[in-house]
């Protein structure tokens, strides 16, 4: 009976001894003082109660970058929720970042470093502790558990059952699945209380035209327009109004919110979407086929003035037949800006204009056209014909250098030019497209065209006159360059030896007499050697150290650098002396070879890759020659090692296809061949990916 009681009372008393972090991942909450550290241990996060929502550090890519961010935590993918961001980019933490939770500043978060890379905006109150609730929510409360912060009062993509957003609120979607840079397309609750879809020009936050919108605005009926849009606990959204009333978007579909995680989130390609996934599972389930989703068709209902459609520059929605998602094509002559992202936009894979046509001869060599139909570019017409029949249509854009596309249907012809915008298929149009695309074997210029008969007489006339005013010109020039030559020569022949003590030089050198250069030569005894300007003499501790005499015992002080040669030696070599890391290293300057201007052009990318690696080119005790960066950028295209490169700049691994470009341009610029390297205005071209970048040799 005692050794039970005993038992009984240790079991009693070890619930006082239990750390304050496992107690505060009972019931949510995190006492003040407490932090979390970026990496892939538990000391990572901090649980709701049931253990459904995490927050803290979610790994990036190769776990060197973490996301602030609220997750599922209970289902494999552990879907992001909620993020942290500053403007349009999400805050990425180097490994080692933490997380600390303070009284007067909310959450902090520092670099390893200790540099402060984002906090919390409490802008009121003393914090007292932070929780992290079953909702989803993590809230951050005052001594008498009112909210300071929340994370539901500042959404990112998506809304939870519990959730609202209030007038001049919005959601944002992210660039792309992994990108979490803020994307084109935003779900807004307007002033006016009008729900709506659009689409934004970034960098700024500029709102296009909606392509969805709930139109719940002041009418005739008293307080009908909206003032919340709400996502309740049982899963219905809705916009209430003023007056009460509701203007109900979608149900639960049927689905329990009991015995299943629900969100609605606005994806990248723009469609607010309703998902769901079963709390309960085996195996490897994923979010299921959506229970809703607005619009229905956005290749048709985005349709943008000033913007770029859905798909970005001179590309084609259409919707996937499974899903009635929008997807993305390049037409034929055009490709992906970025493969690894179909709605960034196509870019032309030649360069097309006026000049360009001209210098490369007769536009039936250079062209061919392709033929689609019910495609479209609706909103780049810059000139529209009719009557037309279609071959007059595609003769009329052949013709034009101006002209990239052109649209014929019901006796109209719709000439376009770059850039194409809103492109999108639509079975209702009946149309024909033609597109202008270069032909696969045009390279080269052109020869100049011929010059007609009457023409090369004028031609040659006018050369003839040219050729006897220039000849002239020559020899009244060279007449005067000699009588002027001769002159001089002749004045400075018979110039009286002038005292130096009469010379005023418009310097700050000391001038010497006579007398004191004997002195200091020590009589003129030892000659050290000749050069231009006459003897040159030992001196004793006058600077500079060689005194230069001419032939009329005028001084002229000098340094000939006889200082750097040593008793025993008659001659120096010489070579390049130019700043350290601008040297350009071009090969050419450590060989015989011909100075061309592609120096300069590798000169230029040994700047570029200075600034993307942020060191110098060379250490200031190696030599020249030893460059890092054609092993740097070579190892960055084979193995991916972007991390080296940037040391860790977490913007430059959201932009990695815009790194390696920078970094491909560069080591085409650094070729040893001089004749691999491309000039100047080809460089340009591939910055600006107007022509087509590949792999070095």
């Amino acid at each position: 009976m005692a050794v039970a009681l005993s038992v009984r009372m240790l079991l009693f008393f070890s619930l006082f001894l239990l750390p304050v972090s496992v107690f505060s991942q009972n019931n949510g909450r995190v006492a003040v003082g407490s932090s979390l550290t970026a990496s892939t241990g538990d000391s990572s996060s901090w649980l709701s109660p049931s253990g459904d929502f995490a927050f803290g550090f979610s790994p990036l890519g190769n776990n060197d970058f973490f996301l602030l961010s609220i997750w599922y935590a209970k289902i494999p993918d552990e879907t992001v929720v909620w993020y942290a961001y500053d403007g349009n980019n999400p805050i990425v933490a180097p490994r080692g970042s933490v997380l600390t939770l303070t009284a007067n500043g909310g959450l902090v978060l520092n670099n390893p470093q200790g540099g402060e890379i984002w906090k919390s905006e409490t802008t009121f109150g003393i914090v007292e502790n932070g929780v992290m609730n079953d909702t989803g929510n993590f809230v951050l409360q005052d001594k008498n558990s009112e909210s300071l912060w929340e994370t539901f009062s500042n959404p990112t993509d998506t809304v939870l059952p519990g959730q609202t957003i209030e007038k001049s609120g919005k959601l944002s979607c992210r660039q792309s699945e992994t990108n979490y840079t803020k994307g084109r397309f935003q779900l807004r609750l307007q002033d006016d209380g009008n729900l709506v879809l659009n689409t934004v020009n970034l960098p700024t936050d500029f709102a296009n035209n909606p392509y969805f919108a709930t139109d719940t605005i002041a009418g005739t009926v008293e307080g009908s327009q909206g003032k919340q849009f709400v996502f309740n606990s049982s899963g219905y959204m809705f916009v209430l109004r003023e007056n009460g009333g509701r203007f109900t978007l979608t149900g639960p579909q049927g689905v329990s919110t009991r015995d299943n995680y629900i969100r609605a989130t606005l994806d990248f390609d723009g469609i607010f979407t309703l998902y769901s996934h079963p709390k309960n599972f085996t195996g490897n389930p994923s979010w299921s086929s959506p229970l809703w989703y607005t619009p229905d068709d956005i290749c048709q209902k985005l349709l943008e003035d000033e913007g770029v459609g859905v798909c970005g520059y001179n590309s084609v929605c259409k919707l996937k037949p499974d899903s009635n998602r929008p997807t993305c094509e390049c037409p034929k002559g055009f490709s992906f800006l970025d493969p690894k992202d179909i709605y960034r936009g196509c870019k032309p894979d030649f360069i097309q204009g006026c000049e360009e046509d001209e210098l490369q001869g007769p536009r039936n060599d250079l062209y061919d056209v392709q033929v689609l139909t019910n495609t479209d570019w609706p909103t780049s017409d810059y000139v529209q014909l009719k009557p037309s029949t279609a071959d007059k249509c595609n003769e009329s854009c052949f013709q034009d250098c101006l002209c990239a596309v052109a649209v014929f249907r019901s006796e109209t012809c719709w000439k376009k030019k770059l850039p194409l915008s809103n492109g999108r298929v639509d079975v209702s149009l009946n149309s024909q497209t033609f597109i202008k695309v270069r032909k696969d074997n045009v390279t080269l210029p052109f020869p100049p065209k011929p010059i007609p008969d009457d023409k090369e007489k004028s031609r040659k006339s006018v050369i003839r006159v040219e050729s006897v005013l220039l000849g002239t010109s020559i020899f009244v020039n060279f007449v005067l360059s000699s009588a002027l030559c001769f002159g001089i020569f002749f004045i400075f022949r018979k110039k009286p030896v002038t005292s130096s003590t009469d010379i005023v030089l418009d310097s700050n050198l000391r001038s010497f007499c006579y007398e004191e250069l004997r002195e200091a030569t020590n009589g003129f005894t030892e000659e050290l050697g000749k050069g231009a300007f006459g003897v040159v003499f030992k001196g004793c501790d006058i600077k500079p150290e060689n005194i230069l005499l001419d032939d009329y015992y005028n001084a002229r002080i000098s340094d000939f650098g006889s200082p750097i040669l040593t008793m025993n030696q008659s001659q120096i070599h010489i070579a390049i002396r130019r700043a350290k890391g601008y040297v350009a290293c071009a090969h050419e300057w450590f060989r015989i070879l011909r100075i061309t201007i592609k120096v300069g052009v590798y000169s230029f990318d040994v700047v570029q890759l200075e600034i993307i690696y942020c060191k110098r080119s060379v250490d200031v005790e190696r030599n020249c020659k030893e460059s890092k960066y054609n092993r740097l950028g070579v190892k960055l295209q084979v193995n991916g090692e972007l991390c080296v490169v940037v040391d860790y700049e977490p913007q430059a691994f959201l932009e990695q296809w815009k790194l390696q470009k920078f970094v491909m341009v560069a080591l085409w610029c650094v070729q040893e061949d001089q004749s691999l390297r491309p000039t100047m205005r080809k460089v340009v071209q591939m910055l600006e990916e107007k022509v087509e970048l590949h792999v070095q040799p």
